[in-house]
């Protein structure tokens, strides 16, 4: 009986170990993606934060309130994958400009995808009106730009993204980032319309 219950238990642990090396882990390049992730997402939150004192239009504060809602939560859920992993967690607080250093992307010496300079967000904080909303649809839009191309350097390198955890949150990124270029591009074209322009 003895014997027998060892047999089942090794079995068990031959199993468990089995298992521990199907499962795709998560890769340096993973958090370096979760990690630059958080200051992109953290650039977007200070964009949108203009948006109540620069626009009386209730789609752009929409769409900020949109943005905001769903970017604050996912940089909490890429906190806890980064805490989970014992991994540098980045403030998205921080004042300074975030940059990025990813296989398969030059970015060590530059902003990351889509990021504004201080000079360019200074700029947007300035105007306001229509040109505010111009500006900012604009520069967002540039912005999830980025965001699509810090996916697809992801998903380019060997290795990354397979994680599952890893995997869905960079599918979701890459569908929702897509989905709200596409109504800003709308709304900056009616923006940009002549009969917009007359209204102005």
């Amino acid at each position: 009986m003895k014997r027998l219950l060892k047999h089942i238990a090794l079995g068990c642990i031959a199993a468990t170990a089995a298992s521990a090396q199907e499962m795709p882990r998560y890769t340096s390049a993973d958090v370096r993606f979760m990690q630059g992730m958080i200051g992109h997402h953290a650039q977007a939150l200070v964009m949108t934060a203009l948006i109540p004192e620069r626009t009386t239009r209730a789609d752009i504060r929409a769409l900020g309130q949109r943005i905001e809602v769903s970017q604050k939560d996912e940089i909490k859920m890429m906190q806890q994958w980064l805490r989970d992993r014992h991994q540098t967690v980045p403030n998205p607080d921080a004042q300074h400009e975030h940059h990025m250093d990813m296989p398969g992307m030059t970015m060590s010496d530059t902003l990351m995808p889509g990021m504004l300079t201080a000079d360019q967000l200074a700029e947007l904080a300035e105007t306001r009106g229509t040109e505010f909303d111009r500006l900012f649809l604009k520069d967002m839009i540039r912005h999830h730009e980025g965001a699509l191309s810090m996916v697809a350097a992801l998903l380019g390198t060997t290795g990354a993204g397979q994680e599952p955890e890893v995997f869905r949150f960079a599918a979701e990124v890459d569908t929702d980032q897509r989905a709200e270029i596409a109504r800003m591009s709308a709304l900056l074209d009616t923006l940009q319309s002549p009969a917009a322009a007359q209204k102005h």
